[in-house]
Formats: structure tokens, C-alpha cells, sequence
């Protein structure tokens, strides 16, 4: 007993001794006075808008024989604008329509992000189906739905587990599920769109467009290959997370009235917008263009899409007169954009002129660091890091950047460049564009 008292004695003294004599009550002493902490500063520097913009002629001089390289066949559209004034600084066909390739993903994440509450989530739920042991797998047009526990694609994806666990739970006791079908009328039209190559869909970077898919239309989660069965699949990994692995998988449709078992929704809206990009996930875009069109009450179809996201931008105050689009991931070789299009939308969602489009910016790569330009962009040790931002376009014949960079005096430009009709094997032309924007990032041209 007495050692328990020296004990506690000692440990109320080491107290004393850690917070101070303040830290002992007394009700005769004044109360601690805690210090007053100021508001956090930031902690990235704001570009100051005293940094000089470049000269357009000294930028023409640097541009024109670097545009001019071999490896992008003399065809290289491009305009630069500073995002400060929205003056153009350098204009090379900027007004021609051409092939954007992935650089038209831009218009789908601008539109997603002017019509759609950006932090508004895709929802995929599950209902009773017709019999006994049949349940109905409702696609909400979220491809992101993962069958890992986390997704190894998709930050902040719903998980096939957690869907199937909520069935389990509201089936009645001892039911065994027997029939999966797949139910994704959310989406109607052709799988494929026009322009689309034969060889696309399903292909490493493509798979047919479907309201409901697992895991981005990936064959094995985190790789490449793409299914050419999306909806089926997402019914298998439904049924083997029941565990009934052996149940019949179908396409079909809800029943009318059907009682709810269970639903997950995806990250927000802003959220897939940025790993579209990032990532340049075709299947993901096309989900956003199509849900856009559903928004402005068009069908959730290639048609219905490629008419939803131009109108969506020329509301926002974009001039889309020379847009053509036939998909919403610019896999078409049909699609054409201009480049002073994509420069407008960049630089509106810079200067905030385009309302609620600041997830274009963050989910736009950063050259050696992440998504499509991982390992592009940073072999200039002039280039500071993170400088050169873009959303890339490659198609047979068409590469392309869009984006942003901040030049050696610190001002913010927005800058699209696309080559049509090279005949390369992709990295030529990449390390060409790679080596205009690292250019302009190292450019004070003042």
C-alpha cells in the first residue's frame, strides 16, 4: 500500500513538472492564459500578378522551330494565352478544327462540372428480382465500382463487397441467390461510337460503354485489359461477393417496384472528373458525358452526349461553333476541337471565369510526376518541378497537350498544342511536345 502512494505521489509530481505549476488547480490563482494563434498562412505562394508576361515575338521565336520539329510532320495547331489578361501570346492555326484525340476529355470534365453538382455522386444499387433467389444489379453509370477493397484504380470507389454485404443482410434468412441479372438501361444506344476502330473496344484502353461495370472494365483489377462483356462481369463479381459463384448471370431489366437491397454511390463527381483526366480513363468519360445528357434530359447515348456537352459549354460562355464531337472521351477520329477552345476552357477554369471547373485544373497530369505524363516532361533541369500540367491526346496519326505551365518569371499560361498527321511510333512526337512545354516553362521571353 505504501508503495502505491510514492508511486502516485511521483507520477502527480512528474504531472507538476511536464505542464507546469499552472496545470494544479487553484481556485485563489488566475486561470491559464493561452497564447492567441494568428490565421494559417498558405502553403504554396500565390503567382504574384506583378510576374511579366512573355513577349509574343520572342515567344514565336522560341516556338516556331521547336513546333517545327520533324516528328510532328510540320501540322502542329497551337495558341498560348496568358491567364492573366486572356491576351494571345502565340497563334498557330489556333482556329483550325482538328483531331483532339484525349485532349477533348477536357470538354466532357468542363461540362460534367457546369451541369452536374460536382459533389453529387453515381449511384449502383441492387433490387429483388422477379422469383426467389433473383436479385437485379442496377447500373448507375459508375464504372469505378470496385471488386478490391480499396480500388486500385479508383480513389474512393464503392466496393462490390459493401453492395453485396447490404443484400445479405436484407434477403430473408437461408435465401440463396441463384440468378444475377444486370439491369444498365440507364445507358441506351450503340456500345461503340462512330470512329471508333474495330480494335478499340475491348482493347487495353477501351471497352464497350455500359451503365454497369466493375473495376473500370478491367479484366484483372489495377490492369490494363479491357472486357468486351462489362455488364456481365460486373453480375459475376456480384454473384461470387454472394457467394454464389455458380449463380446464372443475364442482362435484363429491373422489375417495376422492385424492393430495394442494397445501393453504394461513387466518389463525387469533382473527384472522377480528376481521374478522368489524370488518368486518361476513356470509360470514365464517356460515363460523364453521358450522365451530362441525361442532365439536360437528351438520351444517355454517344448522340446524346456529343450534342449535351458542346450546348453545356456554350451556356458557360465557351464558343464552340467549330466543336464536332461524336464520343465523350475523344477516342473518335471523328471529333474536332480547336485549339483556341481548349486554351479558352483552360484558361477559364484559371481565372474562374468558368465557374466550378477548378477540377480541371487539379486533375490535369503533372509532367514527371503523375498519371499520363509520369514519365514525360522533366528531363529539362531548367523546367522547375510541377511547372508544365496537361491533359494529353494520342490517337494513330494525332498527338496532343493542353494545359497549363508557369514560366521562369512565374506567370500562368494556358497553351494547347496538337499535331495531326504524324507517322511516328509516339515517343518522337511525345518528346517533341514535351519539349515545347518545357520550353515555355522555362521561357522568361520578357
Amino acid at each position: 500500500m505504501v508503495v502505491l502512494v510514492v508511486v502516485a505521489a511521483l507520477a502527480v509530481a512528474g504531472l507538476v513538472f511536464l505542464r507546469g505549476d499552472d496545470a494544479v488547480p487553484d481556485a485563489a490563482g488566475p486561470a491559464a492564459v493561452l497564447p492567441e494563434v494568428g490565421a494559417p498562412g498558405p502553403v504554396l505562394a500565390a503567382l504574384s500578378d506583378a510576374a511579366p508576361a512573355p513577349d509574343p515575338d520572342a515567344l514565336t521565336a522560341l516556338l516556331t522551330p521547336l513546333l517545327a520539329a520533324p516528328a510532328l510532320g510540320g501540322g502542329v495547331s497551337a495558341e498560348v494565352v496568358d491567364v492573366a489578361d486572356g491576351r494571345t501570346l502565340f497563334a498557330q492555326g489556333a482556329d483550325d478544327p482538328v483531331t483532339p484525340a484525349s485532349t477533348a476529355k477536357l470538354l466532357t470534365a468542363a461540362a460534367a462540372l457546369t451541369t452536374l453538382d460536382p459533389e453529387d455522386t453515381l449511384e449502383t444499387r441492387v433490387v429483388a428480382g422477379a422469383g426467389p433467389g433473383e436479385v437485379v444489379l442496377v447500373g448507375g453509370g459508375d464504372p469505378t465500382l470496385s471488386t478490391t477493397a480499396p480500388s486500385l484504380t479508383y480513389p474512393g470507389a464503392p466496393t462490390v463487397a459493401d453492395l453485396a454485404a447490404q443484400v445479405r443482410a436484407a434477403l430473408p434468412a437461408g435465401t440463396a441467390v441463384t440468378r444475377v441479372v444486370v439491369d444498365g438501361s440507364l445507358f441506351e444506344g450503340p456500345l461503340t461510337a462512330e470512329g471508333w476502330g474495330p480494335e478499340d473496344a475491348p482493347s487495353t484502353y477501351a471497352a464497350p460503354v455500359t451503365a454497369t461495370a466493375v473495376d473500370g472494365a478491367r479484366t484483372r483489377p489495377g490492369e490494363d485489359p479491357r472486357s468486351g462483356s462489362p455488364g456481365t462481369d460486373a453480375g459475376r463479381a456480384l454473384a461470387a461477393a454472394l457467394g454464389a459463384p455458380g449463380a446464372t448471370v443475364e442482362l435484363g431489366e429491373a422489375p417495376d417496384g422492385a424492393a430495394a437491397l442494397g445501393s453504394v454511390r461513387s466518389a463525387p463527381v469533382a473527384r472522377l472528373v480528376e481521374q478522368a483526366l489524370s488518368q486518361s480513363d476513356n470509360l470514365l468519360a464517356e460515363s460523364l458525358s453521358r450522365h451530362v445528357a441525361l442532365a439536360r434530359d437528351l438520351p444517355a447515348s454517344f448522340d446524346g452526349a456529343a450534342q449535351a456537352v458542346p450546348e453545356a459549354l456554350e451556356e458557360a460562355g465557351l464558343d464552340v461553333a467549330d466543336v464536332e464531337l461524336h464520343d465523350g472521351s475523344g477516342l473518335s477520329r471523328l471529333d474536332l476541337v480547336t485549339p483556341a477552345v481548349l486554351t479558352g476552357l483552360v484558361t477559364g477554369a484559371a481565372d474562374g471565369s468558368l465557374e466550378g471547373t477548378s477540377a480541371v485544373l487539379s486533375g490535369l497530369a503533372v509532367a514527371g510526376y503523375d498519371g499520363t505524363l509520369a514519365d514525360r516532361g522533366d528531363t529539362d533541369p531548367a523546367t522547375a518541378p510541377g511547372a508544365v500540367r496537361a491533359k494529353t491526346g494520342t490517337l494513330l496519326g494525332v498527338h496532343g497537350l493542353a494545359g497549363t505551365v508557369v514560366t521562369a518569371d512565374g506567370r500562368l499560361l494556358a497553351y494547347a498544342l496538337v499535331a495531326n498527321g504524324t507517322s511516328g511510333g509516339g515517343g518522337p512526337e511525345e518528346a517533341a511536345l514535351d519539349a515545347a512545354a518545357a520550353a515555355l516553362a522555362a521561357c522568361g521571353c520578357s
